[in-house]
């Protein structure tokens, strides 16, 4: 019973209560307000640092909405490196470099993973801040503004932006990765605002002051945490800005967003134990959130499992109804899964049954990717997820 319901609070703390408890002490709470006006002349010189691979669909897309801005671009450079594309993407970049002196890009002729270009394009920069972005988001006009405007403050060292999803139909997953996105950019605004301790930005769109960048490990599948918490960990603040809106295209197939979901999981853990030590007391808020907010969730599916042969021992031990039922919906919950995929075929797709299948499929994929870590990670090249589903 003690492993029941310690798996049980463990799984229910980090789904439901640290939501509540953050969203009542971030209550009256404000953002950082020490930051550059708009119009002001000593707003930092910012490079931009894009890494890509086969982005034909959206290169030019982006390179124009980044561009398209109310940032003084006399300030600002777009460092694209096209790790080994072999579709039109350096093409494009090509001829957008005639029309946007800004631009700069480099073509790999082998497949090096994204963090060795981003480190190689690190080393181009010189300016003081930079601005990490993915091929398939969109800024809005004054996103760069939104992002640059709080190194001011000299103890911020990483802001991130506020990426929205489109949804597309109701038989994808779109739906279910919206509202998981914007409850994690209100969490992670949450964090910014009671402890500096935003726990991760979002790998398409974010600034950090290049004083305290660190980049990953060229082993580290996911850069974007390692680069939070390695400025978490030199002592500097990582908040959320709501206002740096942009917007990404995600995968509205499952099978898709499985298999991203399972490549980040196995990367989690390798920051997991990189940044064990600020999982310490001594960390305050900055552990309070981790904890809460990811190692929880990143452990819910062994929990899971934990919590299943717990209730099966104490059923098997003579449990009360309670226990019995208990059981009974670990065990049915899982099923509807497929459910949901025979209804699907029949036309009919619940918005509640694909919750239920999102649930259940992601924390598959994050105990996948823990599987993947323990065997040790093989190789950081990644293929990009399927782009621009609005227009199919």
């Amino acid at each position: 019973m003690l492993v029941f319901w310690t798996c049980l609070l463990l799984v229910a703390h980090t789904y439901v209560l640290f939501p509540v408890l953050l969203g009542w002490l971030a209550q009256g709470r404000h953002q950082n307000a020490d930051v550059y006006g708009p119009a002001t002349d000593d707003l930092p010189a910012v490079d931009i640092l894009l890494a890509a691979h086969n982005e034909e669909a959206v290169i030019e897309q982006k390179v124009r909405s980044t561009f398209a801005t109310t940032y003084p671009l006399d300030r600002l450079r777009l460092l694209v490196g096209s790790d080994n594309s072999s579709d039109q993407t350096n093409a494009l970049l090509a001829k957008l470099a005639t029309e946007f002196p800004e631009l700069r890009f480099e073509a790999y002729t082998q497949r090096t993973g994204k963090p060795t270009v981003i480190e190689n394009l690190a080393q181009l920069a010189s300016a003081p801040v930079l601005v990490l972005t993915d091929a398939n988001v969109f800024f809005a006009p004054d996103t760069l503004y939104e992002l640059v405007k709080h190194f001011r403050h000299e103890r911020i060292g990483l802001v991130g932006g506020h990426i929205i999803n489109p949804e597309h139909r109701a038989e994808g997953i779109s739906g279910q990765e919206k509202a998981y996105l914007e409850r994690e950019n209100l969490m992670k605004f949450q964090e910014g605002v009671l402890w500096g301790a935003m726990m991760g930005a979002f790998g398409g769109c974010f600034a950090v002051r290049r004083a305290c960048y660190h980049p990953a490990p060229a082993s580290f599948l996911v850069d974007d945490f390692y680069i939070t918490m390695a400025v978490l960990r030199d002592g500097y603040q990582a908040i959320n800005e709501l206002d740096a809106v942009c917007y990404e295209d995600v995968s509205d197939h499952l099978p898709e967003e499985f298999r991203r979901k399972a490549r980040i999981s196995a990367g989690n853990f390798q920051n997991l134990a990189e940044f064990r030590a600020l999982l310490g007391p001594a960390w305050g808020g900055v552990a309070f959130a981790w904890w809460s907010h990811k190692v929880l969730r990143w452990l819910t599916p062994h929990l899971l499992l934990v919590l299943l042969a717990a209730t099966l021992g104490i059923v098997l031990l003579g449990g009360g109804w309670f226990y019995q039922l208990a059981l009974a919906g670990q065990l049915a919950l899982p099923a509807l899964l497929w459910l949901d995929a025979a209804l699907g075929r029949l036309g009919f797709h619940g918005r509640l049954l694909r919750f239920i299948t999102h649930f259940y499929s992601m924390n598959a994929a994050l105990l996948l990717g823990w599987w993947r870590y323990m065997r040790g990670i093989k190789t950081t090249v990644w293929q990009p997820t399927q782009r621009n589903q609005q227009a199919r």
